[in-house]
């Protein structure tokens, strides 16, 4: 693919802007100011505009600048890790993974999908947590294999990305033996009562959430909102209030939180699904884990 512009001139272009200056960059670089200040101006006239401009005795990014400096950073910070890349994967051989996962999926929901691929013995798994949009935009760009959310990617005529159906799993109320004890109506007219603990907005499940209460006819206390889905079910386990939770992994939350279960959250129900790029997965330890799913 032919491009208008010079990647060593935007490279140059790069360690200026990062450097703040022209002696600073020509320093680093090991070449004569001339020679650095000529090559920007190069990738300067080939864009059409100006990227920098003066400011004191330094430089700084002009609006066209600060777009480039934004795509020069996703392409020499991908070659920064390349060397160590290449060097990994021929020195320890493995089955890679690279997972990005929402940050309001439950993280036991999380283990459960996940188990399919743990016995393989030459598993190399990272998991990075953050915003399904932004997960997505790593996605997009390779840096991930799959991002594991609870609602399929959204519709984005420059993206393409393939919702692969996970699993799904009903909701309950939990909460500790000392609290739901403070209640002395009955479920679920004890959630009008009792301090409540829900995912923030962002999650798919909230709107459910909500709705669920308005059928009920229950306007709930609710003491505290959470983004990470780890977070609400310790506070829940300490007592700050009852919480929902997918009855998916009911024996593990019991376990591992200490809670009971109050009673369900009828007709609500939480979807999980494998965000890919490709139609047909191709990735074997993505294929064993949707096979897996398929047999639940």
């Amino acid at each position: 693919m032919r491009t208008s512009f010079n990647f060593k001139h935007l490279y140059y272009f790069w360690v200026v802007a990062k450097e703040g200056g022209m002696s600073r960059a020509a320093d680093k670089l090991d070449m004569a100011v001339q020679t650095v200040s000529a090559q920007v101006r190069e990738l300067e006239r080939s864009l059409g505009c100006e990227l920098l401009k003066p400011a004191g005795r330094g430089l700084v990014l002009t609006d066209a600048g600060v777009a480039a400096m934004q795509q020069a950073d996703l392409i020499f910070q991908l070659g920064e890790d390349l060397p160590s890349r290449v060097r990994d994967a021929v020195s320890t051989p493995s089955v890679r993974l690279w997972l990005g996962i929402s940050d309001g999926l439950p993280k036991l929901v999380v283990h459960r999908l996940l188990q399919p691929v743990m016995a393989e013995p030459q598993l190399r798994l990272l998991c990075h947590e953050g915003q399904l949009s932004d997960l997505l935009g790593d996605l997009a760009l390779h840096k991930l294999d799959l991002v594991i959310s609870d609602k399929p990617a959204p519709s984005n005529p420059n993206l393409k990305l393939y919702s692969h159906a996970l699993g799904f799993s009903t909701i309950a109320w939990y909460g500790t033996a000392a609290l739901l004890k403070t209640s002395k109506k009955s479920f679920p007219a004890c959630l009008a009562e009792l301090p409540v603990l829900l995912p923030t907005t962002h999650t798919a499940s909230r709107d459910r959430l909500d709705k669920w209460f308005e059928e009920q006819g229950i306007k709930p206390r609710i003491v505290g909102e959470f983004e990470d889905s780890a977070l609400l079910k310790t506070f829940g386990s300490s007592g700050m209030g009852v919480f929902p939770s997918a009855e998916w992994v009911h024996d593990d939350l019991l376990l591992h939180y200490a809670v009971n279960r109050l009673g369900p959250c009828e007709g609500v129900i939480e979807h999980f699904y494998a965000i890919g790029t490709e139609k047909k997965v191709q990735h074997p330890l993505v294929q064993r884990m949707l096979q897996a799913s398929l047999e639940t």
